[in-house]
């Protein structure tokens, strides 16, 4: 014999539940939509490279790293 009768605690557990998701894919949506703009609106690549803090010879443009 199945219990059929859904007590109101089970009822504002779901909203809250489907609230909690909803928000969970809220914030999912943001961050790949603003990973999808920055991926699009890279232009040169050679301007992402310097965020690791290393040198490299291909970061160098046109006469930028000869001394006088």
């Amino acid at each position: 014999m199945a219990i059929r009768v859904e007590h109101e605690l089970h009822t504002r557990r779901k909203g809250r539940n489907y609230g909690v998701g909803l928000l969970l894919a809220g914030v999912i949506a943001i961050v790949f939509g603003l990973t999808v703009v920055k991926a699009l609106n890279l232009g040169d690549i050679r301007q992402m490279e310097g965020f690791d803090h290393t040198s490299r010879p291909g970061m160098i443009t046109e006469g930028e790293g000869q001394s006088q």
